[in-house]
């Protein structure tokens, strides 16, 4: 693509030759179908290992039927803001099912993960108070943080010695707090929750975890990573999202009943951007009842990413260290990575590059996302096609 440009957008053109030029420009593709283990991709139909459809809920017929049927009764959306006139009774009785469901005093919902981070990490510090942060907490984390005004304080990831040192380094501050994701997105690696809660104890910090990529995967039939650890009323802030396993869209904060009343008054996204729309949260309700009554979906999840992650071991493939069904295959060079992808797609399977500035330079990859979607036809059709074009690209040998 070639830019009109004058002196004022020509510095943007520049530096998108610049991202082609180094491999990292993302060209976005188009899907043209329902979200499920196989779509239509810019005409193409192709297994998708690129969604966080987890548990396959997003074109799940329940799903579906119970936002048709809140349609025709509640209309599309709410119209305004939570605090004003956009708290339907379905808001209501979702924040009453989720926090049923995570075993937690009370859950406040939002627009989306992002915006529930950008809501409670600046309610609960601010300018003067400290902020301990994994050194690969997402990018939402990060913007929270940043809006916070809070001191940001990085620790090595998942090092939670680094973590007690730079406590004790800290001698400065109002009110702290430490956060970490749950399961870090781009290596499939999982928080030691426990050793956070014990620190977070000793040191009267407050311990906030951001699981997007455990709900629904991780615990008793995909309660979250607190579950997954029985840290219930022990680990004060957690941030989910319903976008992922739930097949729907929006952001979950459960915790403590004096914290979620006060993200009430004080969370910006909370007060100041309209409410989750109304096909949006009966879905995320039916999503919760179908993983109340099986946990069949969730162990389809694991049994599928076991197989894959086996045989891509087998393969040859380095797929670093995950501890979940995301599956890392690390590549090194984001030209390498775009052209691996590229490949893939043409063997049939969607699996996207992922680059700087997603991970850090030199750690290209492509993040490969196991559903209960898929069939184990599926999975060994993808391992083919990852052989395939691990042996032409000299990724593996032949």
């Amino acid at each position: 693509m070639t830019y009109e440009t004058d002196g004022k957008t020509m510095y943007l053109a520049e530096q998108i030759d610049e991202l082609k030029a180094q491999g990292l420009f993302n060209t976005i593709r188009t899907i043209e179908s329902a979200m499920d283990g196989r779509i239509i991709v810019d005409g193409h139909e192709v297994l998708n290992f690129c969604a966080n459809n987890y548990l396959g809920l997003a074109n799940h017929p329940r799903l579906k039927e119970a936002a048709k049927k809140a349609i025709d009764q509640y209309g599309i959306g709410p119209g305004a803001v939570r605090t004003i006139a956009g708290t339907m009774s379905l808001h209501k009785q979702l924040e009453q099912r989720l926090a049923e469901f995570k075993h937690a005093e009370a859950v406040i919902t939002l627009q989306s993960g992002f915006t529930a981070n950008l809501a409670t990490i600046p309610a609960l510090v601010g300018k003067g108070d400290v902020i301990f942060s994994d050194a690969l907490n997402h990018a939402s984390i990060i913007d929270g943080c940043r809006l916070s005004r809070a001191t940001i304080v990085g620790y090595e990831h998942n090092n939670t010695d680094d973590l007690r040192r730079k406590i004790a380094e800290t001698t400065e501050y109002g009110r702290r707090l430490i956060v970490s994701d749950g399961v870090f997105s781009m290596d499939g690696d999982i928080a030691p929750l426990p050793e956070l809660y014990e620190i977070a104890k000793a040191h009267d910090i407050l311990l906030m975890v951001d699981d997007a990529h455990g709900e629904g995967v991780l615990g008793r039939g995909g309660r979250g990573i607190v579950d997954h650890f029985d840290l219930h009323g022990k680990v004060d802030i957690e941030v989910g999202t319903m976008s992922k396993a739930f097949g729907v869209v929006g952001g979950i904060v459960a915790g403590k009943q004096v914290i979620i009343d006060w993200i009430r008054q004080r969370g910006r996204p909370f007060l100041f951007s309209s409410a989750m729309t109304v096909p949006d949260a009966a879905a995320c309700l039916e999503a919760v009842e179908i993983l109340e009554e099986s946990d069949e979906l969730v162990e389809r999840l694991w049994s599928n990413a076991a197989l894959f992650k086996r045989e891509m071991t087998a393969l040859g493939f380095d797929i670093g260290h995950s501890a979940t069904p995301i599956v890392p295959v690390m590549l090194g060079e984001a030209s390498l990575a775009q052209q691996f992808s590229k490949k893939l797609f043409e063997n049939g399977v969607f699996a996207m590059a992922i680059g700087f500035p997603t991970v850090a330079k030199g750690k290209a990859r492509i993040r490969v996302m196991n559903t209960a979607a898929h069939s184990q036809s599926d999975i060994e059709q993808a391992l083919t096609a990852f052989e395939s074009v691990g042996k032409e690209l000299g990724v593996i040998g032949s």
